[in-house]
């Protein structure tokens, strides 16, 4: 709001039924068999099922989603890459890299999210960052502004090549939520496979599991493993418009973990739209009825429970000093439109201030005719 403006509020709260108490994940009907464990709701980020989720541990190549979204990022896909003996010296799981041979950047994509390539990994660094190290930098600092808080990133593939390479189930999950906003990754996440082209054509068949053959709402994710991280998963599936990420970390079942938190999360919630953008249709107080937007729309994961309890609340300036707002300052919201679970907020949007649109004074011509009109009886039309 304008400077001029003095900053009075007033807050409203339409219940639906009182309660009190804090939102929380759910539990699980069943027992899962990894260390930490996360169900999330992709759009709005809400957390439906959670073990040990933010316990910093070893996540093995499920850090090349980070990879990916950086490559992706860049820009500079269709560009093509000089492969380095150092990329091609990369132990553990391979695409095969050849020292000097030119391959696509897109393609080491591909190979580095369905076959897990450590070469491509260490290839797509030294490209995207100038040099491993630089690239790991920025690792970093893209987890720093996703919100990773429990994440320190030491190379590019997530082999066992420094003990604080670590992360949590969580901040995995944020990754991943990030990482599918964006229409490239969620394409080569999903893909099953892929034929490369460059100096040495390849076919890169999926890893994932879930993805290929064992779920059908599968959408993408990358597996990973080492000797000291052992078996972690991150997988997405997709339901009645309902997106759902899953992560486990150090999981000897998880396939099966993943498919049954999925089941449960698709059983037990569906995506509700809370508000739409607009105009809104509520009553708040005499001067704001009718006259108040949504400045966007909000979808947010329920349960049937949920649905029935959920409040809206506004809050709103003072209407004595709205009166006097210019045209500038109503750009400006006017207050915010917050939904409660539980007394804790879940999602809001901010709310603009509509002035009500007045008719222009009739025409000279035109009040003569109604004038005119009105004496005969009969209705007169501009």
């Amino acid at each position: 709001m304008g400077k001029k403006a003095l900053q009075i509020w007033i807050v409203i709260v339409i219940l639906m039924l009182p309660f009190s108490g804090k939102v929380k994940a759910k539990e699980s009907p069943f027992e899962l068999s990894g260390q930490a464990a996360i169900l999330m709701e992709q759009s709005s980020g809400r957390v439906l099922y959670a073990e040990n989720e933010h316990e910093r541990l070893k996540i093995a190549s499920i850090t090349k989603i980070m990879t990916a979204i950086l490559a992706i990022e860049s820009g500079r896909l269709d560009e093509v890459v000089t492969i380095s003996k150092r990329a091609e010296g990369t132990e553990g799981s391979s695409i095969y890299l050849v020292a000097g041979e030119k391959i696509p950047l897109r393609d080491l994509v591909y190979g580095l999210m369905l076959r897990s390539g450590n070469d491509a990994a260490m290839a797509i660094a030294e490209y995207v960052g100038g040099s491993v190290e630089g690239f790991v930098f920025m690792m970093n600092e893209k987890a720093e502004e996703i919100g990773m808080t429990n994440t320190r990133f030491y190379n590019p593939h997530g082999l066992d090549t420094h003990e604080d390479h670590l992360s949590s189930a969580y901040d995995m999950a944020k990754l991943t939520q990030y990482a599918m906003a964006n229409e490239t990754y969620r394409m080569i996440a999903g893909t099953k496979d892929y034929r490369a082209k460059g100096d040495h054509p390849r076919i890169f068949h999926n890893k994932n599991k879930l993805l290929t053959e064992k779920y059908r709402y599968s959408t993408g994710g990358k597996t990973g493993y080492t000797k000291l991280a052992k078996r972690t998963l991150v997988s997405t599936a997709s339901k009645d418009g309902l997106d759902l990420i899953v992560v486990t970390l150090n999981d000897p079942n998880d396939w099966d973990d993943h498919m049954n938190l999925f089941n449960w999360g698709f059983k037990e919630y569906t995506l509700e739209t809370l508000v739409s953008e607009g105009k809104l249709d509520v009553r708040t107080d005499d001067f704001y009825d009718g006259r108040l937007r949504a400045s966007h729309t909000l979808v947010f994961p329920l349960t049937k429970e949920e649905k029935k309890i959920i409040q809206a609340k506004f809050t709103l300036l003072t209407p004595s000093h709205t009166e006097q707002w210019t045209d500038a300052q109503l750009q400006d919201p006017v207050g915010r439109m917050s939904f409660l679970l539980n007394n804790a907020a879940v999602a809001s949007t901010a709310l603009y201030f509509e002035k009500e649109e007045r008719e222009p004074p009739p025409s000279f011509w035109k009040r003569i005719r109604q004038i005119f009109g009105h004496i005969s009886g009969v209705t007169a039309n501009d």
